[in-house]
């Protein structure tokens, strides 16, 4: 059975509270209704490890790369495959940015929900260049 902190407990132990958090184990509270995970980044990158990015990769009649996202719908046009990589990676990212500015809205969403851990991947990231290198491709037709 998991543990539930008191929020009073945390609150008045809160050094304490961070440091088990960052040095041992994530810590869960609970403050009225109310349940609350508490983590550093470096379990959350763990956690965040098995979801990743990956698209179908077609080839155009010009000769350009057109890359379309798996997991949220975002699709890139580039003159190569490095070049619609390195475009759907800054799309990633800032969808992910304005994803969590308006968190109330499309965490919510019903049909934008199962985006919230690739938002996040994104987020603990924070580089287009890492996301694109992290992006996997398939060869594919619309």
């Amino acid at each position: 059975m998991l543990q539930l902190m008191n929020a009073t407990d945390v609150r008045k132990n809160w050094s304490t509270v961070v440091d088990a958090t960052v040095r041992v184990k994530p810590q869960f509270f609970k403050r009225t209704r109310d349940h609350f995970f508490l983590s550093d980044f470096n379990f959350m990158e763990e956690l965040l490890a098995g979801y990743t990015y990956s698209a179908v990769r077609m080839e155009e009649e010009d000769g350009s790369i057109t890359l379309a996202l798996n997991e949220i719908d975002l699709v890139e046009n580039g003159k190569d495959e490095d070049d619609a990589r390195s475009k759907l990676a800054s799309s990633i990212l800032e969808y992910a940015e304005d994803y969590y500015v308006d968190f109330s809205y499309w965490g919510s969403a019903p049909n934008r929900k199962s985006h919230i851990p690739y938002v996040f991947k994104a987020l603990f990231m924070g580089d287009a260049q890492k996301i694109g290198d992290s992006i996997q491709c398939q060869a594919g037709k619309i």
